[in-house]
């Protein structure tokens, strides 16, 4: 037998272990009644936003009045009288700024915090689970509840788009036809970097999560730093640093409705994803392995 064969051997039970410990984590999760109502208020939101615009266009009116413009809502609103497929992107444009991110860190701050604060942090380690080994299974966790919240608003908004209003071809933001085939495949693609847009907040979320044991301080925190983030990406006085902030470059995913493709903006927010994902992961890493767990 060569030496290679035990390390396998040993090496599979590991992964498997790996494995069932991510299933029990997403079960637990997104059977949560906490989850399942952040979800559901999620998509309640393209309905809402469907039947605002239906009753206000329902005498044949443009949106925000004869002008049409669209009297100053998230983006794509004006366009959802004339094709259902724009709710999609006005629904992602309205729930980005406040309700995806802070659905995402309400789970993310609990993350760790609510283990210590149920007292069940302690038991789990006990399992040969391994502190980054279920670190690294509570992050991906909650970035698999990243694109399932997303994927909440984008098929809600598709369903409540598609009963409401007409589809067909849409027009592009730089005034070029597509078809509604690859108006879809934009959608899906607008719904991917909208869920990693989120991925900056899920790793300040952990981290924070590593630092008490109090799960609802934890989201509390989260959340009232992703407030603040937001207030302060808005002051002109600190146009400076405002590209460093994670929800700079939030609503960039409009580009990809321009023809061609606007990827700048795009690109960057993706990498000051990663870059979050990076600097705030490893301080959880740093802090969750030196802590010393006593519930």
């Amino acid at each position: 037998m060569s030496r290679a064969e035990p390390l396998a051997a040993a090496r599979a039970p590991r992964v498997l272990w790996s494995l069932g410990l991510l299933r029990s984590e997403l079960l637990v999760t997104f059977r949560r009644w906490r989850t399942l109502a952040l979800l559901g208020v999620l998509a309640a939101v393209p309905v809402l936003v469907g039947i605002a615009v239906r009753i206000e266009t329902g005498d044949g009116s443009s949106l925000g009045g004869p002008g049409g413009g669209g009297g100053g809502g998230p983006a794509f609103i004006s366009q959802i009288s004339n094709n259902g497929l724009f709710l999609v992107f006005t629904a992602l444009a309205a729930t980005l700024p406040f309700f995806l991110p802070m659905a995402v860190g309400v789970i993310a701050g609990d993350a760790i915090a609510g283990e210590a604060n149920a007292g069940t942090l302690r038991y789990l380690l006990v399992a040969p689970a391994g502190r980054t080994r279920l670190l690294l299974t509570k992050f991906t966790t909650v970035l698999a509840f990243c694109l399932a919240a997303t994927l909440v608003v984008a098929v809600s908004a598709l369903a409540v788009g598609a009963l409401l209003f007409p589809l067909g071809d849409l027009t592009t933001i730089s005034g070029t036809r597509i078809t509604y085939a690859e108006g879809l495949w934009r959608a899906l693609l607008i719904a991917l970097v909208v869920a990693a847009s989120l991925v900056g907040v899920a790793a300040l979320g952990l981290f924070v999560s590593t630092l008490t044991g109090s799960g609802i301080a934890a989201m509390a925190t989260t959340v009232g730093l992703l407030i603040t983030v937001q207030i302060l990406d808005q002051i002109p006085q600190l146009d400076a640093v405002h590209p460093y902030f994670f929800s700079h470059y939030w609503l960039s995913f409009a580009d990809l409705m321009r023809e061609p493709v606007y990827w700048d903006d795009l690109l960057k927010n993706l990498g000051l994803q990663g870059l979050y994902a990076a600097v705030f992961g490893s301080a959880a890493w740093a802090r969750f392995t030196a802590k010393d767990i006593t519930s």
